[in-house]
């Protein structure tokens, strides 16, 4: 695995010749990998697209160490979850790879984190130990080197004041929050934000009602008076996040990829702007999975990016039932 080092993963240009040499890599180095792809009966000599590739449930997290090589964790990331549940894990043998993934791509996007200040409203992951997005967060707000940069938990007065002062002096902000505290903030502190970037990061978790995106957005819009919603999809299993500017529509850097899979066959694409299940290549994940069937519904766009429907209903993708242990 040495081979595949960061620079490798980060300045790629040839994408699908590193996935499929990570694909290799992750059937020899991965045994619970391995252990998936015998089950399916997939020859890897015989694999010479992503398309052939399979992915792994990401159910698999939550009952099995996926990891490429034996090593010790230098981070545990874990998902969030209701009570008794079984929470996925991911183990991350190197966390610089996290923060080089998550800044390159917040720049790629949105330019240098130095530009902005960068404030997180993100009660419920402060509120539980090795969160993922509280890593990366907490990571901008160090690099962006700004006073006025910090987590609020449900601090609103405080932080409706702060947003006041600094679109007073037209500074760029980051506002990035989870879902539900994004609306009880707008709800009890409406505003026109001319300077800052509103990014919500998903999640109800039972706290409100579930909005549809579409839905979401335009209120949000409507109350703090921004031209659009930004949002991150990223999720615990993955080191690497795509990002949308508005509308709905998420777009990948270059060393992740999206794939929309028919719900009933793995290995059946779906059709142009058809609706299935996201699955992801994650290059990053390089000491873990690198394919990843997600539990989400989306539809892939002609031009590459893509919408997130849903969740599956049965909240278990086929295929892991293919392996008990």
């Amino acid at each position: 695995m040495n081979q595949l080092s960061a620079d490798r993963i980060f300045t790629v240009r040839r994408p699908e010749a590193l996935a499929l040499e990570l694909f290799h890599a992750q059937y020899a180095g991965n045994e619970l990998y391995r252990a998936y792809v015998n089950a399916l009966g997939v020859q890897p000599a015989q694999v010479r697209s992503v398309l052939q590739v399979p992915f792994l449930p990401i159910q698999f997290f939550k009952t099995h160490r996926v990891t490429t090589g034996s090593f010790e964790p230098a981070a545990v990331f874990e998902s969030s979850g209701t009570t008794g549940a079984v929470n996925s894990q991911h183990l991350v043998k190197d966390t610089d790879i996290y923060t080089r993934s998550f800044m390159e791509a917040f720049r790629l996007f949105y330019g240098p984190v130095e530009n902005y200040v960068v404030l997180g409203l993100l009660p419920s992951y402060l509120e539980r130990r090795h969160s993922s997005l509280v890593y990366m967060v907490q990571e901008m707000i160090k690099r962006s080197g700004r006073p006025e940069s910090g987590f609020y938990l449900y601090e609103h007065g405080k932080l409706a004041q702060t947003l006041e002062a600094l679109e007073a002096r037209r500074q760029p902000v980051l506002l990035i929050g989870v879902t539900f505290a994004l609306l009880d903030f707008a709800e009890q502190y409406p505003m026109r934000l001319q300077h800052t970037i509103v990014m919500e990061t998903g999640g109800m978790k039972g706290r409100r009602e579930e909005w549809t995106r579409e839905a979401l957005h335009a209120w949000l819009r409507q109350r703090l008076g921004v031209p659009a919603v930004h949002a991150e999809y990223g999720m615990t299993e993955l080191l690497s996040q795509a990002y949308s500017t508005g509308k709905g529509l998420f777009r990948c850097p270059p060393w992740m990829q999206v794939l929309v899979r028919d719900e009933n066959d793995p290995f059946q694409l779906s059709a142009a702007n058809a609706a299935g299940v996201i699955n992801v290549i994650d290059l990053a994940n390089i000491h873990s999975c690198a394919f990843i069937a997600t539990e989400d519904i989306g539809r892939l766009q002609e031009d590459g990016s893509f919408e997130v429907l849903g969740r599956l209903d049965n909240s278990a993708l086929r295929g892991c039932s293919l392996m008990v242990s």
